[in-house]
């Protein structure tokens, strides 16, 4: 019988997460080391080795360097756009498209007498006495989350995040004046984070026109939304307005 030939690419693993290929990376790193430092046979490190050379010490030290590096946010930093990419599509003002989105539906205005511009609208988690203002600050990737949580986040500032935002933000949640948040509803998890830390907060928000660093406000005076709401298709929200200079 003839040999049947074989496909080489039947054999190439697709790429996975970055987490997941990060994990792999440190594992097959680990193996190799103690592989060679053993001097053994592969057949003996594989069937009778293994338990001795690879300790549970070793896998714990690879789950602090992935901690340490950020890849734990990687998924939830690219789910949303992957699922929802209408939503988060890329503003052409902001950072060369890469920091900021533009949401098809978000409304937007002149500015009025007070030198308010609308540039969105979202569901408001808790009424509060009156609105918020702030510096809005993008948080969609690793770095500026680490970078937060190294330094700090600057006073005043509005996270504007998409609907994983809930991990990706939850270690400095605390820290934001308020948040305003592309998806989700005020019973996601981010929205209870707000509501816990008394943080005024948009959900499922539709926004535009707005870059890294605009200074915005919040009408986190706006009723709350509630579940009945949902449930009734009511349409009840808070607005998002881009303050006089700059660019309303």
């Amino acid at each position: 019988m003839a040999k049947l030939p074989i496909d080489n690419a039947l054999y190439v693993r697709p790429p996975a997460s970055p987490l997941v290929e990060a994990t792999l990376g440190l594992v097959q790193e680990l193996v190799r080391d103690r592989l060679r430092t053993s001097g053994r046979a592969w057949d003996d490190f594989t069937l009778a080795g293994a338990d001795d050379l690879l300790t549970r010490e070793d896998f714990a030290a690879i789950e602090a360097r992935l901690l340490a590096s950020g890849h734990r946010f990687d998924w939830s930093a690219s789910i949303s756009v992957a699922e929802r990419p209408d939503a988060y599509k890329p503003a052409d003002d902001v950072a060369g498209g890469a920091a900021g989105f533009t949401h098809p539906e978000a409304p937007s205005g002149e500015a009025d007498e007070q030198g308010r511009a609308l540039r969105g609208v979202g569901d408001n988690v808790v009424q509060h006495a009156g609105d918020v203002s702030g510096i809005a600050r993008y948080i969609r990737s690793n770095d500026r989350v680490l970078a937060y949580l190294t330094d700090g986040v600057p006073p005043g500032t509005i996270a504007v995040i998409d609907d994983s935002g809930g991990t990706l933000t939850a270690p400095i949640i605390e820290q934001f004046a308020g948040v305003i948040c592309a998806g989700g509803t005020v019973r996601s998890h981010l929205g209870i984070l707000t509501r816990e830390y008394n943080i005024p907060c948009l959900m499922n928000a539709k926004v535009a026109g707005i870059s890294d660093g605009d200074r915005v406000m919040i009408e986190a005076s706006a009723p709350a939304k509630t579940t009945e709401d949902y449930q009734e298709g009511v349409e009840r929200v808070g607005r998002v307005w881009l303050l006089a200079g700059e660019g309303a």
